[in-house]
């Protein structure tokens, strides 16, 4: 369906851009994005998916809002302690944009209910702080053939991969298995810029402009401001996509 008035004048500053216009937005209408995650890498990612116009939002996280978390994360507030993040994510993205669709699922992501949770999603984005849920979504990842788009933090870096297995590596071949130690120390400012480059590059893939980080790992260092990436290549003893 063409755009409606109101939507052309919503996302009139993003039609503008060349190769964007309103096929392009058209196609962001239509797609289904899971975000898994509602922290600090969540808020950006689901804030500027939900600007931008996609049509369908699934966001899982199965915490609750703590004071610890306000240094970044953008979506809650002291308002909002204790609710889950789910619902309080859901309510800042229904109020900056009321025109799309979103499904909080307050559950934690499992190797059991993670294909049921994922749904019909288009794309995938890890915003996640631990690696089991990392590598609960990364098997959905490889047996649909689904892309998803990698973030993790620490301090003042960051590092971001978009991943579409079997084409690339998938996260399993770079990342190990196990279980997380303490919980990482992270400023607020270094989500927001991992954040938004996820966000970014899962608004290039959904229009059709594809992906400058594939087979790429992207790593920020904000202390410097430096950027720096290295070639991902699949690995052949992969527990997860290794046969594929």
């Amino acid at each position: 369906m063409p755009l409606s008035d109101d939507e052309k004048l919503r996302y009139a500053r993003q039609l503008g851009i060349p190769s964007w216009g309103e096929e392009a937005q058209a196609r962001l209408g239509k797609a289904t994005v899971f975000v898994a995650g509602a922290g600090g890498l969540g808020a950006p990612v689901l804030l500027y998916l939900a600007a931008a116009g996609v049509g369908h939002l699934r966001i899982c996280d199965h915490d609750r809002v703590e004071m610890t978390n306000l240094n970044r994360q953008l979506l809650h507030n002291v308002e909002r302690l204790g609710q889950p993040k789910v619902v309080s994510a859901a309510r800042t993205v229904a109020a900056l944009n009321p025109d799309i669709r979103v499904t909080p699922l307050d559950q934690s992501l499992t190797p059991e209910n993670s294909e049921e949770l994922i749904g019909d999603a288009d794309l995938l984005i890890d915003c996640l702080d631990n690696l089991p849920a990392r590598h609960a979504l990364n098997r959905v990842a490889v047996r649909k053939g689904l892309p998803l788009v990698h973030g993790g933090i620490a301090g003042y870096q960051g590092q971001l991969a978009f991943l579409h297995p079997p084409h690339t590596a998938c996260l399993a071949c770079i990342l190990p298995a196990g279980i997380d130690a303490e919980p990482v120390m992270v400023l607020g400012a270094t989500a927001g810029v991992i954040g938004s480059m996820q966000a970014l590059e899962g608004l290039k893939y959904l229009i059709g402009m594809g992906s400058s980080l594939l087979e790429c790992m992207l790593f920020w260092d904000g202390r410097h401001q430096r950027f720096d990436h290295i070639r991902l290549r699949r690995s052949r003893h992969c527990r997860v996509c290794g046969g594929s």
